[in-house]
């Protein structure tokens, strides 16, 4: 498959790494949610993060866009170090698209509208230059035809599409995925699947966090397991499923492969 010329012209351009983590700690109150969080992702890497609920891996790529605020450590985004600065954030935000588990559409504007409104708004974007690029990035998740429908006439898997052209009608370097199939039915994972997998292929940074472990096993290049806020294993594909090594690693993936 050919790469995505707008993917592969915004990867060319940006810095090689692309998310660096240093000692990040974070607390909600007295829950220490993630403890010394050590990661450095590379330009064109794709990452899936799993672990059991409230190990922390939703907060983990919340904070690299600053959805969440860290109390402690440095995350440098994109060559951007994120701190209290709205403009440093606004500037890490503008090169980070997000897919949550529920899909975020505004249900009174079109699927074509949906996607057109941040650029025409953040970026300035002429609204024709804007709707030629939002068909385009329609085209890529297989739904066009569907541009002047609106989001409650859409199945779920189709909302999700839409929500992930959506995000790459800002042109981002990085794309974050929470869960992005969770609240979905069976039969409409795969389609959002296939959707992601076309995405890797085409060079974009991924982060993803996910129970899909087929995905992990396609498309990642690192699968990370996180536990009690901390990063207990990380490795590529093959080693991390064949060989995990440590203990809690191995129980996580006997209660899922299984």
């Amino acid at each position: 498959m050919s790469a995505d010329p707008i993917i592969a012209a915004n990867e060319a351009a940006a810095p090689k790494i692309a998310v660096e983590m240093t000692g990040v700690n974070k607390w909600y109150g007295d829950f220490h949610v993630l403890r010394d969080v050590n990661l450095t992702v590379e330009r064109g890497e794709r990452l899936v993060i799993c672990g059991p609920s409230g190990s922390g891996k939703s907060t983990l790529i919340r904070c690299i866009n600053r959805l969440e605020e860290h109390q402690k450590g440095r995350i440098v985004v994109d060559g951007i170090e994120l701190t209290d600065d709205l403009k440093r954030i606004d500037e890490v935000r503008r090169e980070v698209g997000m897919c949550f588990q529920h899909f975020n559409l505004f249900p009174h504007l079109t699927i074509l509208e949906n996607c057109t409104l941040a650029p025409m708004w953040v970026r300035k974007m002429p609204k024709k230059e804007a709707e030629d690029l939002a068909m385009h990035f329609l085209e890529k998740v297989k739904i066009p035809h569907q541009a002047h429908k609106y989001p409650g006439q859409l199945s779920g898997g189709q909302q999700q599409r839409v929500a992930i052209a959506r995000a790459l009608c800002m042109r981002p370097r990085i794309m974050l995925f929470d869960e992005p199939t969770s609240a979905l039915d069976p039969e409409m994972v795969k389609e959002v699947l296939d959707t992601m997998v076309s995405l890797a292929q085409d060079g974009m940074t991924m982060l993803c966090v996910t129970h899909e472990m087929g995905f992990a096993r396609q498309v990642a290049n690192r699968v990370i397991f996180m536990d009690a806020g901390q990063i207990i294993e990380m490795n590529e594909p093959n080693a991390f499923f064949s060989n995990p090594q440590h203990e809690r690693t191995k129980l996580f993936l006997s209660q899922i492969l299984h």
